[in-house]
């Protein structure tokens, strides 16, 4: 959940590493540090605080020259967020320097060992017990560099994506990964290294992505060597065309990404479906469900397992694959799948669900369906990513680079995917009449015209959220598919703007969460007309009669919540199935403009991270 940077090669480092740091910035961003060799000796400066703290800092304490550099931005496992626990770390001898993401599970005994040798530990952290293993290493049995870090590395339990200096070796970085990302950009006589190709993309198209347990020797003006760590055996690297560039990761005049991504929503809904989705012709073609179609046509259960907004968007999946397909389906916590020892069978599909691709226990979860049997199928957004790589198939959902830590984009685009294979499954079983599969095509096709309709409600968002701001807590209530809606719309708030907020089937409010409300309570309300509309109604009654404030989300054109609801947003009519696509529009609009009006930082909110590679 931290950001590295690494570069070695002809350019001055600063300017790539600083840059790189402030794009990784969503990985992390409660202390910062950079670490330069400018031919005679290592220059470092870190600080807790932002990567603009760090900049102040480096103009501050050191020179920025040199042609190798690292750089690291941190959200904090082992060890509060302060200067001496910030990143890179420096060994005893000051001749080796790491930064780090991930954990080192095994770090105590391993640092008790080490004083026992007569090691010194500035910081709390398990990154400098990892340096000074590496360093013991080393030192004890004469090794070079990468093998010392190879044999290190195969004592240490964790997870870790690392990048290595050692200034008596001042051509090479050593890098190296288990559990958490680590990409490679490949230039002219140059190597960059991050936690993602965000840092370097204006640099090279080309990349390598290290697969678990490899680690990489890179030489200046040499070749790049990747090893197996446990073995020491040469793994040829597959260099990919990076599918990214620079526009994608610029805010593009929107004042935060957030805002960026939530208007990025009708253009990145269409290129999920762009090629997947002929409406006319009534075809469904993803080549992850088509190339595997028989396992999932025999499977007497689907399992989904997610963490966050990914766990919402398959809970929205439940309710449009069991629908549409007619088969069971089970929506788990992958933090919570891994650790109870689940029932899976060899019939059973596990759909594996995350924006980044790279979550540690969606990771874990897949890890156990595949040992024992299961076929999974992954959605993932990020090409190239662990998760696209550990399914056995899968679909990316194209929503572009997502950096904005609570998500927007993704929730819709992965709710996309879920729905053509919904629709491809039911057309294959013929669980579905033609008539309706053709009507949810055509539907599907419009949605990105109808969530550019939705955007529209921006306005009345933004005066809703001047009346709220202030509030303590928030309810949200839905029914149906837009139960899920409900749990994503109160999560966004409680992300971004630290006010409380819980989701809740509306039936359920009579089973306690009645009990709260009063004159001061805000309660949004998601009453489509489709669907268990008088059952809402009748909900939005009983808040009434309690004195709630109700900020209803409606179907253009409707009069009867109108007469009851304190505030009515509209949004445009579509099939029931459909609607979550257009009911979260104005519940990322309403969070982001109360975060804005409360000071909060959006992008960054305290404690979070957008990419939670680590358990």
């Amino acid at each position: 959940m931290c950001g590295i940077v690494g570069y070695i090669g002809h350019r001055e480092a600063y300017p790539i590493i600083i840059k790189g740091l402030k794009r990784l910035e969503y990985r992390g961003y409660d202390s910062a540090g950079v670490v330069l060799y400018d031919g005679a000796d290592l220059k470092l400066a870190k600080t807790k605080g932002k990567v603009s703290d760090l900049e102040a800092r480096v103009a501050q304490e050191i020179s920025t020259n040199g042609n190798i550099g690292m750089g690291h931005t941190r959200w904090a496992t082992h060890g509060v967020p302060n200067d001496v626990n910030s990143h890179p770390h420096l060994s005893n001898s000051g001749n080796l320097v790491v930064v780090h993401n991930g954990i080192i599970e095994n770090y105590e005994p391993l640092k008790k060992e080490l004083i026992n040798r007569g090691y010194t530990f500035k910081s709390d952290t398990d990154t400098e017990v990892l340096i000074n293993l590496i360093e013991e290493v080393q030192k004890k049995e004469n090794l070079k560099l990468g093998k010392a870090v190879q044999v290190a590395l195969n004592q240490v339990v964790g997870a870790y994506a690392i990048v290595v200096f050692d200034k008596n070796k001042p051509d090479e970085l050593v890098a190296a990964r288990l559990g958490s990302p680590l990409a490679i950009g490949i230039g002219e006589d140059e190597y960059f290294i991050a936690s993602d190709a965000s840092p370097f993309i204006e640099y090279t198209s080309n990349a390598i992505y290290l697969e678990d347990e490899e680690m990489a020797i890179i030489r200046l003006n040499k070749s790049l060597k990747v090893r197996k760590i446990k073995d020491d055996s040469l793994v040829d690297p597959y260099i990919q065309e990076l599918q990214m560039n620079l526009e994608q990761i610029e805010k593009g005049g929107y004042e935060h990404f957030m805002l960026k991504e939530i208007y990025e929503q009708p253009n990145v809904i269409k290129d999920t479906y762009r090629g997947r989705l002929l409406a006319n012709k009534g075809i469904i073609q993803m080549s992850g469900v088509e190339d595997n179609l028989e396992k999932f046509l025999n499977a007497k259960r689907i399992l989904i397992v997610a963490c966050g907004t990914s766990w919402h968007a398959g809970l929205v999946a439940e309710y449009i694959i069991e629908e549409f397909s007619r088969i069971p389906v089970e929506v788990e916590y992958a933090s919570e799948f891994r650790y109870r020892n689940p029932i899976i069978n060899s019939d059973d599909i596990v759909i594996a669900i995350s924006q980044s691709g790279e979550t540690a226990d969606t990771l874990a979860a897949i890890k156990l369906a595949k040992e024992n049997g299961a076929f999974v199928f992954g959605v993932c957004n990020v090409v190239g990513s662990s998760i696209s790589r550990e399914t056995h198939a899968g679909a990316y959902t194209h929503a572009g680079p997502e950096i904005g830590v609570a998500s927007t984009k993704a929730f819709t685009t992965q709710i996309t995917i879920l729905t053509l294979l919904a629709l491809r499954l039911a057309k294959a079983k013929g669980s579905m009449n033609h008539a309706d599969y053709q009507r949810y095509l055509l539907e599907l096709e419009m949605i990105p015209e109808k969530v550019q309709e939705a955007l529209l409600t921006n306005e009345i968002s933004k005066q809703i959220a001047a009346i709220y701001k202030d509030a303590s807590n928030c309810l949200y209530l839905g029914r149906g598919y837009n139960f899920p809606v409900a749990l994503e719309g109160a999560l966004k708030l409680k992300e971004i703007s630290y006010i409380h907020a819980e989701g809740y089937p509306a039936a359920e409010m009579k089973h306690g969460p009645i009990a709260l409300i009063d004159e001061q309570m805000p309660v949004i309300v998601i009453a489509p007309n489709k669907g268990h509309y008088d059952k809402v109604v009748s909900n939005i009654q009983e808040i009434k009669s309690r004195s709630g404030k109700i900020i209803a989300v409606v179907t253009k054109g409707d009069t009867q919540v109108k007469e009851l609801a304190d505030h009515v947003i509209e949004i445009p009519e579509t099939s029931e199935a459909l609607t979550p696509l257009l009911t979260t529009i104005p519940l990322q609009l309403l969070s982001y403009h109360i975060a804005v009006l409360r000071g909060c930082n959006v992008d960054q909110p305290r404690n979070l991270a957008k990419s939670v590679t680590v358990e």
